[in-house]
């Protein structure tokens, strides 16, 4: 396995032929390079997925005015 890592540099791991995982070869001169790397990538992933949602929802057509009301409404409720 390592020196398929090696070879490669990343291997997706999986379970039952699903992926769960992957290995990605570093080394400590760059590791904390490739973890913001991943963190980047999954932050900018997880905002598409928003954008998505919410011009699934058409959500992405509200004013501010809008957004500011029901940011006020939700923070009244929570203080109940």
């Amino acid at each position: 396995m390592w020196k398929r890592l090696a070879r490669e540099r990343e291997i997706v791991v999986t379970s039952n032929g699903r992926p769960i995982g992957i290995l990605s070869a570093v080394t400590p001169q760059d590791l904390e390079e490739s973890l913001a790397a991943i963190r980047r990538a999954r932050g900018i992933a997880a905002v598409d997925a928003l954008q998505r949602a919410s011009v699934k929802r058409g959500t992405d057509r509200m004013t501010l005015g809008q957004i500011n009301r029901v940011i006020r409404a939700v923070r009244r409720a929570r203080r109940r």
